[in-house]
């Protein structure tokens, strides 16, 4: 086990530890990992060739998800905003909570500017792989509709047609990784969940996660209960954090131009230059960005795939829209949260505790409740989700049969158990590692994949003109 373990730190580091370090003004020094040196480059290119698609499209995003209808047509069939729901399930989760406020302790009110532009730049990159994922999704025998993503798009960048290769490495590995990251993911759900309600209710952890499972074992282990219980869950969930943040930020209305003074000052290292600490406020928000909204890890396309859509474009503008979801909506609320807050009230708290003391100053007893119960439902609707995720994935893998489905989703049950029981640094950095691989295997098939979605793009532009 030791062996192993020594492996996985070894890969963690690689991927997220410091890989290039800049030197900047003041002694600080601006350490770059693996991912954000493919991450951030990658944004960029994306912007560029789609010509600023986030500040030029962005009212698009807005029309076609208003007017695409609430369900696909046939059975298993979901419609392409079901599919943005799903994928917000999964990039709504503990992060938007614990990790912006993770962000912001470790970098300061500037780490919030960074996460803002890197939505921006990860709306282009999440255009992209939905759009691809739509292009080369195929027919789903098991649960109907449609199923594919990244080791479906990768298959046919690596394996030419009629070769008779069933398989491709790349895809293959890609389909593991992300099978790794949820298992993770789920321990780490389960974890937070029991954690919160043992904080806010004194609940022991071994009845919070009982009931949490055999709740979640209902819903997954039914062929189509997952997507009706998020299309129901989460609007709701992000329409009561938005709104009791709204309401937050009204009372607190007269603060909030010192506030946004302060993340643009920090955000420059106009307070932090001078300490030497510039670098860390911009890779915590970058970090904090890139790991939030998923862009470019491969996730959200396999629910993009899924959509019964009439124009791939489409579901890439869906997709492109739930990165701003996500970053500028979801995590800007935790972010204004903790900022609203006196710094004395919070100094020397971390995490969850933070969080709950937090909106324990706006609104007492009620915010540290509803903290725990709005974590809740972050956390379960993201472990619902990671298992749509899982289905083309395990079905690339193993094949379409309903035995590797069934005993991957009970593998994910028996993580949920465990991780609700106890927290284990092991499997958190077994789910870091899968997302990190996820993302690897996913960009290099994504880059030279990239002119189909573009010349998609152009397609459906013309088609609009046209109208």
């Amino acid at each position: 086990m030791g062996m192993v373990q020594a492996v996985i730190k070894a890969v963690y580091d690689l991927l997220w530890g410091d890989l290039v370090r800049i030197p900047l003004p003041g002694g600080s020094t601006l350490g770059l990992s693996l991912l954000v040196l493919i991450l951030v480059p990658a944004g960029v290119y994306f912007t560029v060739r789609t010509r600023f698609l986030p500040f030029r499209l962005f009212p698009e995003m807005v029309r076609v998800t208003l007017a695409s209808n609430g369900k696909g047509d046939g059975e298993g069939s979901i419609s392409g905003v079901q599919a943005l729901i799903v994928s917000t399930a999964c990039r709504v989760g503990m992060g938007n909570l614990v990790g912006v406020v993770a962000a912001i302790s470790a970098g300061g009110a500037g780490a919030v500017f960074w996460m803002w532009l890197i939505a921006l730049l990860g709306s282009s990159t999440a255009f992209i792989e939905a759009t691809l994922a739509q292009i080369y999704k195929e027919k789903d025998p098991l649960y109907g509709g449609y199923r594919g993503g990244p080791a479906y798009y990768i298959h046919h960048l690596m394996v030419k047609d009629g070769s008779g290769r069933r398989k491709s490495v790349l895809a293959g590995l890609f389909a593991a990784s992300g099978l790794i990251c949820w298992c993770g993911i789920s321990q780490v759900t389960a974890n937070s969940i029991s954690s919160s309600f043992e904080n806010a209710f004194h609940i022991p952890p071994l009845y919070t996660t009982a009931a949490l499972v055999a709740l979640a074992a209902v819903i997954v282990l039914r062929k189509h209960a997952t997507v009706k219980v998020l299309d129901k869950m989460v609007p709701v969930m992000a329409a009561c954090y938005f709104f009791i943040t709204l309401y937050i930020i009204l009372r607190n209305a007269g603060q909030l131009p010192a506030v946004f003074s302060r993340i643009f000052a920090e955000a420059f290292g106009l307070r932090q230059a001078a300490a030497g600490g510039i670098g860390a406020v911009i890779m915590n928000g970058a970090k904090r960005g890139l790991f939030s909204n998923e862009a470019g890890s491969g996730s959200a396309p396999c629910a993009a795939a899924a959509a019964d859509i009439d124009h791939p474009a489409k579901e890439g503008l869906l997709q492109a829209l739930g990165v701003f979801i996500d970053t500028l909506l979801i995590c800007s609320c935790s972010a204004m949260i903790m900022l609203l807050t006196p710094e004395s009230l919070v100094a020397g708290l971390e995490g969850m505790d933070l969080l709950q003391a937090a909106m324990g100053y706006h609104l007492g007893g009620f915010g540290v409740v509803f903290i725990a119960v709005i974590l809740w439902l972050f956390s379960f609707s993201t472990f619902l989700g990671i298992l749509f995720y899982a289905r083309p994935n395990v079905a690339y893998l193993f094949g379409d049969n309903w035995l590797s489905q069934t005993l991957y989703k009970l593998l994910a049950l028996a993580m949920l158990f465990v991780g609700g029981l106890a927290a284990y640094q092991f499997v958190w950095d077994l789910g870091d590692v899968g997302v990190g691989l996820m993302t690897v295997f996913n960009m290099i098939a994504l880059v030279p994949l990239a002119p189909q979605a573009l010349a998609c793009l152009r397609d459906y532009e013309e088609h609009r003109r046209g109208k």
